[in-house]
């Protein structure tokens, strides 16, 4: 592939900046926009006096800039968005504007000077649906829009729709990939809402592992590296134009065993306590008990796999904490 001139939005981020470091390794030119709220400047500290990559701190919300930003480069990838139930649960509010109207800034410069963009959406858009492995086109199932944490996955689908619509009506390129529980470097216990993050704080802290709920609740954690290979294959690849594909891994890990395994790793005494949901997030809180994807099609189109097995993830994360 060319070297090409690259938008990130989202680029401090936890993810965003390992997609940052990857893309230039490939020999683009990276442009990071970011307002620094849940993105970390430390994060892309390394490459400031990288000659070909910029950090723009600023918001999807401004649409002078996310247009001029978006003129300046020859693709987008589009992470920048109010992640974490913790986030969404105290801000739903912000959570929507930046997901729905940030999002729409985006793809509206997208269109109008013919970027091709991948748009990172999630597996929250499932809800709580219990067709397991989830399907790109199974059905979603959310809860009342009484209950908080729905408000997430219903902006997320709507971005979702909105590429789609965008793609139809406009002729705009787009992927959109759906990430699964990403870890590794660079997380941040205090911010991004990462149960491994917050489990490995405090276990080298020597406090308890907190556990939310009864911890029969799985997941499929997918390692940094495995999303950022998964997200360039589905934006550069012809077949994932037009197209969503699930990026994560097939292994589901309950969350107590993730607690367990993790005290394995640090060799931490720590005690595993449990904290009820309504403790933690309030009343009404709802958690989905299994997450888990068909990653199916995007073994067949993108040839894709995770490939880090979660005992390494989990090792090289805990040497990024120490």
């Amino acid at each position: 592939m060319q070297p090409m001139r690259i938008l990130v939005t989202g680029g401090a981020g936890f993810i965003g900046s390992h997609l940052v470091d990857r893309l230039l390794a490939q020999e683009h030119t990276v442009s990071a926009l970011d307002n620094l709220s849940t993105g970390r400047p430390e994060n892309l500290s390394h490459l400031c006096s990288h000659a070909a990559f910029q950090l723009v701190q600023g918001d999807i919300l401004d649409v002078g800039l996310v247009d001029r930003l978006v003129a300046e480069a020859d693709m987008v990838y589009h992470l920048a968005a109010a992640v974490g139930v913790a986030h969404v649960v105290r801000d739903p509010l912000g959570g929507l504007r930046t997901n729905v109207r940030g999002t729409e800034n985006v793809l509206e410069a997208c269109a109008r000077y013919r970027r091709p963009v991948l748009l990172a959406s999630s597996s929250e858009v499932y809800g709580r649906s219990r067709r397991i492995p989830f399907r790109e086109d199974g059905e979603r199932i959310l809860g009342p829009t009484t209950v908080t944490r729905w408000a997430y996955a219903t902006a997320k689908a709507v971005d979702e729709h909105l590429a789609l619509a965008y793609a139809s009506q406009e002729g705009l390129r787009v992927s959109i990939v759906r990430y699964f529980n990403t870890y590794g470097p660079r997380l941040d216990p205090q911010g991004y809402g990462s149960v491994i993050a917050r489990f490995v704080g405090q276990a080298l802290r020597g406090e308890p592992l907190t556990v939310h709920g009864d911890g029969k609740q799985t997941r499929s954690f997918t390692y940094v590296d495995d999303t950022v290979s998964g997200t360039i294959l589905a934006a550069t690849k012809d077949e994932g134009a037009g197209e969503i594909f699930n990026i994560g891994s097939r292994r589901e890990t309950s969350v107590r065993e993730l607690a367990e395994q993790i005290l394995v790793v640090t060799g931490s005494r720590s005690p595993i306590i449990f904290l009820p949901h309504e403790q933690v997030y309030g009343a009404r809180f709802e958690d989905p008990p299994r997450r888990r994807p068909s990653v199916r099609k995007a073994a067949r189109l993108l040839g894709f796999r995770a490939r880090i097995p979660m005992e390494e993830g989990l090792r090289r994360t805990l040497e990024y904490f120490q």
